[in-house]
């Protein structure tokens, strides 16, 4: 079994960074649109790389965008912004996806002036079940990589020109924004219990 009573998820591993970023992050509930975009962005720089890698350029993406700030961000001009962050270590420097993050901006701000915030967006997908969608898994085997949600969120993101946010990442973004908890059964950080 890959959890013990009261541990943690074992994706969590030992790393400090990976085991503080479950404890106080992972799988709570994100309202705040600002918050949501900074994990929209990392979520979409880890397309191929491990989420320990972007949790330790985040401070570096923070600094390269103007702490997440969607408005700046998508004021910036994409072909003198690329050149310049191509240089900066402190991100991932592919210049797809530093593209796409100014652009993403763009379509991100669309959809909250059409919602009224992306919180409600992201809303539209599940209806009215109450959130978080709290799954009963034992194993990280049993987790699966995307769901009914991400699918369709992914799909409707593409059609509005949206950019590096497959069905995978989709999940990955629901859960670490806690649209979903995927926490294991039995580890400290479940729905329910005291974090």
């Amino acid at each position: 079994m890959e959890n013990l009573v009261d541990s943690r998820c074992g994706w969590a591993g030992t790393d400090p960074l990976y085991v503080e970023y479950h404890d106080r992050e992972w799988g709570r509930l994100v309202t705040d649109d600002r918050t949501l975009f900074e994990f929209l962005v990392l979520e979409s720089a880890q397309a191929g790389l491990s989420w320990l890698t972007i949790l330790r350029k985040r401070e570096g993406y923070r600094e390269a965008f103007h702490d997440f700030d969607v408005e700046q961000i998508a004021r910036m001009d994409p072909e003198t912004e690329i050149e310049r962050l191509m240089h900066h270590d402190g991100i991932v420097r592919n210049r797809l996806k530093i593209r796409h993050t100014i652009e993403n901006a763009r379509r991100f701000m669309a959809i909250q002036k059409e919602f009224g915030s992306f919180y409600r967006y992201i809303l539209t997908f599940f209806g009215d079940r109450p959130l978080p969608v709290v799954n009963h898994f034992e194993t990280l085997a049993e987790i699966p990589a995307t769901s009914p949600e991400s699918d369709a969120m992914s799909r409707d993101m593409r059609k509005r020109g949206f950019r590096f946010f497959g069905s995978t990442i989709c999940y990955a973004f629901l859960q670490a924004t806690g649209f979903v908890d995927d926490h294991l059964e039995g580890c400290l950080c479940r729905s329910g219990k005291t974090r």
